[in-house]
């Protein structure tokens, strides 16, 4: 049942691919003989023409970290793997690879701006500010998130592994994970001041990382802090990482990180069809399984988050990958092709939880383990198909480290992006800017985490994903604009726009009436509702600024129209 499964699902993302993506392709006119913003300006540093093969592997590590992996995880608990698995199939073909296509495709096709810089240009300077105050606030949201669920990851033990007075699980993870971040920062200096062959420090430093779960698994006493000591300290290393120049951690981490991301889906492919697993979770428990999120409609599509659709995958289009595009064509592979790699990832992910069985999910404390260690646990157990049951410590060690490799990937970029987009709204540039967007970024992630229970990440987690796939929706919405403008097609971007927004809208609106009901004073229930309105307040906003900019345009004469650029 599974090996069938997981063959419906491949068929079905090479069909996405090469039919309906090939279609959208098609929608844009993409055009070899016109130059990208790679070729035109060509700085060697931030511009600079890529070969595919390369890109959509940095592209890849970058967009697929922790997201699609908790998401299905989470979403699979509440509701049953049969609803995610077709919202994960559904969503990632129709709905995620044609934004993050669309994405990158425009900012190719506008010099390489940014999605902000491209609705300020579309919808006016208003709108552009809104768009920059949503996504800050959606970052915000990934780094709590993300700091929670991985600090649950560093503490939470492993039921499989009971009886091991000389092993601690979380500990292991927690050493492993720094020692990777060490290791990244050593790679970094030696590229920069040693400058060997790429060849030569591949084949060094990543066994070395793989090396390190081993590593952690013989000190795995050594990290051994509490739930919430571990997210400050997550925190504080955000602070660093957005500080640093990006060769001394950013695109070294990165780069090691992409092996560990192969890595494991190699392994997942591997245990899906030939580890003889069997389903274990039902496919389906309920509409309402009740609390403040426990609706199917919304709160599967905004839980499940980036493994199907996800607005974070837009910044780094339109941030990053837009400024390496050598050719037009080859923003079908790179922007359709990674998400669909990305939906892979999620049914990897969804399995993961899908064979678990009951007691093998809830911690010592009678809760459900951490998403990130139920991956890593199953991962672990792929993995142990390969070098042996007796090497399970390492495995699990290795799957729950590629989780939190996967995280840092995310905390990096987020922070950073972050700190850009509070230096650009209060016009202070160089150091001190930096200083301050960083500082700015990171004071509400620690409030929240202080405020909050050990554990709370489901409830950053929905609100997290409402806001990201709401960008999602803004993203679309600018976009269709343009296609409007132009005198496009517009239905595959506005459709999907359209149904992202009103379930993302929904899911907000539900939170706003939870949190504030359920709030007693000043807590994170009533930062979550608050932040809600805010969010719903900047979405109609921009989406009434568009909706008046297209009938604006409507008045123009024929010249205007003729003259935006496609």
């Amino acid at each position: 049942m599974l090996s069938i499964l997981a063959l419906a699902v491949i068929a079905w993302l090479v069909f996405g691919y090469f039919a309906y993506g090939r279609w959208v392709a098609r929608q844009f006119k993409l055009d070899n003989t016109r130059e990208t913003p790679a070729n035109t300006v060509n700085d060697g540093e931030d511009f600079v023409p890529t070969q595919p093969f390369y890109l959509f592997g940095q592209h890849f590590s970058a967009i697929a970290a922790a997201g699609p992996i908790a998401g299905p995880i989470i979403a699979c608990l509440a509701f049953g793997w049969l609803p995610c698995l077709l919202w994960i199939a559904l969503g990632v073909v129709l709905i995620g690879a044609v934004h993050d296509f669309a994405a990158l495709t425009s900012s190719v096709r506008h010099g390489a701006q940014s999605i902000a810089e491209i609705t300020r240009d579309k919808l006016g300077g208003k709108a552009g500010r809104a768009l920059m105050a949503f996504i800050w606030i959606a970052l915000v949201y990934v780094a709590v998130a993300f700091t929670d669920i991985t600090a649950g990851t560093f503490v939470a033990g492993d039921e499989s592994l009971v009886g091991e007075t000389t092993f601690n699980p979380g500990g292991a993870v927690a050493m492993a994970s720094v020692l990777y971040l060490g290791l990244s920062i050593v790679l970094g200096l030696v590229e920069r001041y040693l400058k060997p062959p790429l060849w030569l420090a591949t084949m060094i430093f990543v066994p070395a990382t793989f090396a390190l779960s081993y590593v952690g698994t013989m000190m795995s006493h050594v990290l051994i802090f509490s739930h919430q000591t571990w997210a400050v300290l997550i925190i504080l290393y955000c602070i660093v990482a957005s500080l640093l120049p990006v060769w001394a951690l950013l695109q070294p981490r990165g780069y090691l990180g992409g092996f560990v991301l192969y890595a494991a889906i190699l392994v997942g492919v591997i245990g899906i069809f030939f580890g003889g697993y069997e389903i274990q979770q039902p496919a389906f428990k309920s509409f309402d399984i009740g609390g403040m999120t426990g609706m199917l409609f919304p709160f599967l599509f905004v839980t499940i988050a980036c493994g199907a659709c996800s607005g974070f995958h837009g910044l780094v289009c339109s941030g990053t990958t837009s400024k390496q595009i050598d050719k037009e064509t080859h923003t079908h592979p790179i922007g359709y092709g990674a998400m669909l790699a990305e939906g892979f990832v999620a049914f990897i992910a969804l399995v993961t939880v899908m064979i678990a069985f009951g007691d093998s999910l809830v911690g010592p404390d009678g809760k459900n383990l951490p998403a990130g260690k139920i991956y890593g646990n199953g991962i672990g157990n792929f993995l142990s198909l390969i070098i042996g049951k007796e090497n399970l410590k390492f495995a699990i060690t290795f799957g729950a480290m590629a989780f939190s490799t996967f995280v840092f990937d995310t905390l990096d970029v987020t922070m950073r992006l972050g700190r850009y987009l509070v230096q650009e709204l209060i016009g202070i540039p160089g150091k001190l800017g930096a200083v301050i967007g960083t500082l700015v970024t990171v004071a509400l992630p620690l409030a929240l985490i202080f405020l909050a229970k050990p554990g709370s990440y489901v409830e950053f987690w929905t609100l997290f994903g409402a806001s990201n796939q709401l960008l999602a929706a803004l993203t679309l919405l600018s976009i269709t604009v343009w296609l409007y403008k132009a005198r496009k097609r517009i239905a595959f971007t506005l459709l999907p726009m359209l149904f992202v927004l009103a379930i993302t809208l929904w899911a907000l609106a539900m939170m706003v009436y939870g949190n504030l009901q359920a709030t007693t004073g000043f807590d994170i229930k009533l930062i979550n509702g608050v932040l809600s309105i805010v969010l719903i307040g900047l979405a109609i906003f921009l989406v009434i600024t568009g909706l008046l900019k297209l009938r604006r345009d409507d008045d123009e004469v024929e010249g205007a129209q003729t003259a935006e650029v496609f």
